[in-house]
């Protein structure tokens, strides 16, 4: 549907403008004027029923989730959020007022300041999200379409804690806090997604939909193959929440495959990234170990 989407909005408006990057990726890619000067833009939406359950998250919970789902885009791209605007919509009575409070703690985390946006009545709970991002020197954005064959795939940290964490609070099991807590309060992984930008890194998107459906988009976009060796999970994950649970919001990136992006990432003091597969020639190719990659992950059904 957003192909179908993008393919009408291009054959109304023509093509996108030299040096630009518009639909298809984490956030576009605009310039302002005949400056220079590159800005990033990107929403995101999260409906009360679809992408959270306020029986099982608080209402901060839900729009610390809002904004952190967006600022996760301009991490994607290698950059640095700068501002956001909200509009709300909701049913009389919801308590706008706890969900105002995680906007802004999430606004704090990520230094992207909520500046204005609107509100409406409607008939279920939805956040819209606009942000804008910087990018810093003169290097590109990190688009999806960058990786070639050769290139290593890495992912910023282990996944599936959201999908297990939504699985503790669903069925009321004591511990698993850690799990618990990745559901409500997902990190951006804006420090990685510069330091893979600064290394050298050739395609990267947030993992916000699963590891399974997300290397399918690598794939397609950067027109390579892809040989997964290993899905890297949370402690107290499955591998198929791993896979296919999204809502990690851990950084996949395809980088050259010379220990530039770890010596990066550890003089940064980040985590080691973990290397899970490899870019290869066939853009047919899509192997999990001896299998098919599955095309696993969270699909709107439009």
């Amino acid at each position: 549907m957003l192909q179908a989407i993008g393919e009408r909005l291009r054959a109304g408006q023509g093509p996108e403008a030299p040096g630009e990057t518009w639909s298809g990726d984490d956030a576009a890619v605009v310039r302002l004027g005949a400056g220079r000067q590159r800005v990033l833009l990107t929403t995101d939406a999260v409906v009360a029923g679809v992408h959270g359950d306020l029986d099982l998250i608080g209402p901060a919970d839900f729009g610390w989730k809002a904004l952190t789902a967006a600022v996760s885009d301009i991490a994607a791209m290698g950059g640095t959020p700068r501002h956001a605007v909200v509009s709300v919509g909701a049913p009389p009575g919801s308590p706008l007022e706890e969900l105002a409070e995680g906007l802004a703690e999430a606004a704090r985390a990520w230094a992207c300041p909520v500046v204005g946006g609107d509100l409406s009545e409607a008939a279920q709970l939805f956040v819209a999200v606009a942000v804008t991002g910087t990018l810093a020197g003169d290097r590109p954005a990190v688009l999806r379409s960058g990786a070639r064959p050769g290139d290593a795939l890495f992912v910023t940290g282990p996944l599936g804690a959201s999908a297990a964490g939504l699985r503790v609070l669903r069925g009321g099991q004591p511990g698993g806090q850690d799990l618990v807590a990745a559901h409500r309060r997902p990190s951006a992984r804006l420090a990685e997604g510069r330091v893979a930008r600064e290394a050298g890194a050739r395609a990267m998107l947030d993992l916000s939909d699963g590891l399974g459906l997300d290397l399918h988009r690598l794939a397609r976009a950067s027109q390579v193959g892809v040989r997964v060796d290993r899905v890297p999970a949370a402690a107290g994950a499955t591998e198929e929440e791993a896979l296919g649970g999204g809502e990690d919001y851990e950084l996949l990136i395809a980088a050259p495959d010379d220990g530039r992006l770890e010596r990066a990432f550890s003089a940064a003091g980040l985590r080691p990234p973990l290397r899970i597969g490899t870019c290869t020639a066939d853009p047919t190719e899509r192997r999990l170990g001896s299998q098919a990659l599955p095309e696993a992950g969270y699909g709107h059904r439009l």
